[in-house]
């Protein structure tokens, strides 16, 4: 299900999500409701349980759930293997994507198309404006589409390429684990700009994972969460992000300390 369909109420809802790693729980109960249109941001700590989260909805093998649900329109993600996950509409957008020398970004984007929206959507001119629109979002140059996929691309690069994915596969769920890492200013602006695109007035969603304020400025998301030790403990709109760029997570752990929650 892609652009333009929707089963109404929330797209993504996760409820008491507990999982973690080699007998090792790093989720504690993660409750998480996000609707059509929205845009929302997870923020912590290293080691917080940021990643784990973004493993777990994509349907990573090393994790393991031991309880909770994962719902995706009414259909429960965590029954799916990785690649119906994506057949589903879930996107994941890697901290540290890999290297393909030898296969063509012009290539892998046309396959890519083609496995997850179907042939028709990767043939003719329209694929071709498609993707002249989205390169332009991101201020892509042409040349691009004959290099290899991710093969001495620059940070920035690999970041503006997973948002050019994103653009054209138009997933029902993004999830952007700290797309901003490594971007200056004008990088970060273009990035948020094709998450914007992708997602504002349409029936997806995005969930964004990152450390900073500074995307979140531009991406303005309907709602920021914070993770600490596995748990949600506040929950706030954009100038939540502000706050804590201002002031650290400290002030939010000694108040989930006092109200028990952490």
């Amino acid at each position: 299900m892609a652009h333009g369909e929707s089963s109404g109420g929330a797209l993504l809802e996760i409820s008491d999500l507990r999982a973690g790693i080699e007998d090792k729980q790093i989720l504690k109960g993660i409750d998480l409701s996000i609707d059509p249109g929205e845009i929302h941001a997870i923020m912590g700590r290293n080691g917080s349980g940021k990643t784990t989260a973004a493993n777990i909805i994509m349907g990573h093998p090393d994790f393991e759930v031991e309880s909770g649900r994962v719902m995706l329109s009414g259909e429960d993600l965590l029954e799916l293997e990785t690649w119906e996950r994506a057949r589903e509409g879930v996107f994941l957008s890697f901290q540290y994507p890999q290297a393909v020398p030898g296969l063509q970004v012009g290539n892998f984007l046309r396959k890519s198309v083609a496995s997850i929206r179907g042939e028709e959507a990767a043939k003719g001119a329209d694929f071709r404006n498609e993707l002249n629109d989205a390169m332009d979002t991101l201020n892509i140059p042409r040349s691009f589409l004959s290099r290899y996929v991710n093969d001495g691309f620059s940070g920035g690069e690999k970041k503006r390429f997973e948002i050019l994915q994103l653009l054209l596969l138009k997933p029902r769920l993004a999830i952007l684990d700290e797309t901003d890492s490594g971007l200056d200013i004008d990088g970060i602006k273009t990035v948020a700009a094709g998450v914007n695109a992708a997602v504002r007035g349409t029936e997806s969603a995005a969930l964004i994972i990152t450390h900073y304020s500074r995307i979140l400025e531009h991406v303005k998301p309907d709602k920021v969460h914070v993770l600490i030790d596995g748990r949600i403990v506040i929950s706030g709109g954009p100038e939540l992000a502000t706050e804590l760029e201002d002031n650290g997570y400290d002030w939010i752990e000694e108040r989930a300390e006092a109200e028990g929650v952490a």
